[in-house]
């Protein structure tokens, strides 16, 4: 039969110049949207929700549709006030490259199926083992959808390694700083909550030495197996840097694997403050990176690197009959050996083809602006009556609280005050400004990951949070 989704070449064309020129104009008009789109599921339903057509309509009117109705009830992530959470800014070269891997719905799990795509994911992780003084020809990775998922497979791998098939009193430390997709990982992977040490951050939120080493030194005493730790290199909360070189000497001492989540800080090792912030992140047996964040990347594209490759084909691969066609040679990789996914899309090329478009030195200098804003954005803070820093500018994040000295509030006072300027900012959509809690604190974070973020847009959204507060406190 003729296939009921054919369409012209004519009519692809011009549906495709019609997305294409959708996305340019966004690009081109970002700044003078809003960052923020709110709406109820009631609202949500209202539009959406009806059974599926069993007729067809046209595809132009599905994408008016579309353009009307979904794009903007989303977060606009490259918005340079959107400051909450980890933003992507994204670049346009690998939005199209993506579209290149989808357009042609290129598989890469095996050599056999697709020898330039494992061959550019050989290319692009040998790139990044050499940015973070990983061994090369020993070392490996594997792209994945995002720092979870190379969390999960960095553990799995970990506890392969370490512990072979009997974990039962294998113990694993993190900080309470650690991203919850560690926490995530460890309950997916069957370790119960008594395997589970959360260790106390200092005042500059990093993992105690101290504590750390009394809780694996008494898990010894009492029987216990200590096989992992996990450092953090740029904490979602405040950026701050695990003392990498500390934690490697107590794994080379007790013989533990040594995990660095650097999914947010990772990249900052381009820039020279960066590599001085992540000294020792070269010491780690595995490291999460995410390029979706600070390597501009769209969603979604993760990494997890490790020092020998042969630890992730011993821990996933698998050798079914259906398979048996495809398995090459040593040197052609089978990224389905190297992780969770045997089905994969082709993550690699965006990365690729947005370094050698703009090459590394446009990213060194996009991260170095970005560290110096948020230094510039604590100066100008620290200089006004009206705001108190809580955790120091740290890889481009940093915290503080609308805490006028006119005022005299208590601790509860001030976290309402907090908490309903973001509000109010959030109500308004001119800013993407959320907090967070720090030493049971409520505090306004700021992630100035974007490149085209100026110090005008910052400054332009606290003084509308000083008007809020104002408000709010005369209310």
């Amino acid at each position: 039969m003729k296939s009921p989704f054919e369409m012209t070449p004519e009519a692809m064309t011009s549906f495709g110049y019609k997305i294409v020129d959708e996305i340019v104009k966004h690009y081109a008009s970002v700044n003078q949207k809003k960052p923020v789109s709110k709406a109820s599921r009631t609202e949500m339903d209202a539009v959406f929700l009806q059974e599926a057509p069993e007729e067809s309509m046209p595809a132009e009117d599905v994408l008016r549709f579309v353009m009307k109705n979904v794009i903007p009830n989303s977060n606009i992530s490259i918005h340079p006030k959107s400051f909450s959470f980890v933003p992507s800014p994204s670049n346009f070269i690998s939005t199209m490259a993506d579209t290149l891997a989808t357009g042609f719905n290129i598989f890469s799990g095996g050599w056999m199926l697709a020898p330039a795509a494992a061959e550019l994911e050989i290319v692009t992780m040998n790139w990044l083992l050499k940015i973070f003084h990983f061994p090369v020809k020993q070392g490996g990775g594997i792209f994945t959808s995002g720092g979870s998922m190379a969390n999960l497979t960095a553990l799995a791998t970990a506890r392969r390694i370490k512990c072979d098939t009997n974990f039962s009193d294998a113990i694993i430390y993190l900080s309470d700083q650690a991203h919850s997709s560690n926490i995530k990982a460890i309950r997916i992977l069957g370790f119960q909550k008594e395997q589970i040490r959360i260790i106390p951050t200092d005042n500059e939120f990093k993992i105690s030495i101290n504590k750390l080493k009394n809780e694996i030194a008494k898990d010894k005493l009492q029987g216990k197996k200590p096989f992992c730790i996990i450092a953090t290199a740029g904490t979602t909360n405040t950026g701050s840097v695990d003392p990498l070189d500390a934690i490697s000497h107590i794994c080379e001492q007790e013989n533990l694997w040594f995990h660095i989540d650097a999914a947010y800080g990772g990249a900052a090792i381009l820039s020279e403050k960066g590599k001085i912030a992540l000294k020792g992140i070269e010491k780690a047996d595995s490291l999460t990176v995410d390029p979706h964040k600070w390597f501009f990347q769209p969603y979604e594209i993760g990494c997890l690197l490790v020092k020998d490759k042969s630890w992730l084909s011993y821990t996933f691969s698998e050798k079914p009959e259906y398979l048996k066609d495809i398995e090459g040679n040593e040197s052609e990789i089978n990224f389905y050996d190297y992780g969770i996914q045997l089905t994969r899309r082709f993550r690699a090329l965006k990365f690729y083809m947005s370094i050698k478009t703009f090459g590394l030195q446009a990213f060194r200098k996009a991260i170095s602006y970005n560290i110096d804003l948020a230094e510039q954005t604590e100066n100008y803070l620290r200089n006004s009556s009206k705001w108190e820093v809580i955790s120091s500018a740290n890889l481009a994040i940093i915290n503080f609280r609308f805490h006028p000295l006119t005022y005299q509030f208590d601790e509860k006072k001030l976290d309402e005050l907090n908490q309903k300027i973001s509000a109010r900012m959030m109500e308004s959509k001119e800013a993407l400004l959320v907090t967070t809690i720090l030493q049971n604190r409520i505090v306004i974070r700021m992630c100035l990951i974007n490149p085209n973020t100026t110090f005008e847009h910052v400054k332009e959204s606290l003084e509308q949070c000083e008007v809020f507060g104002e408000e709010i406190i005369n209310s």
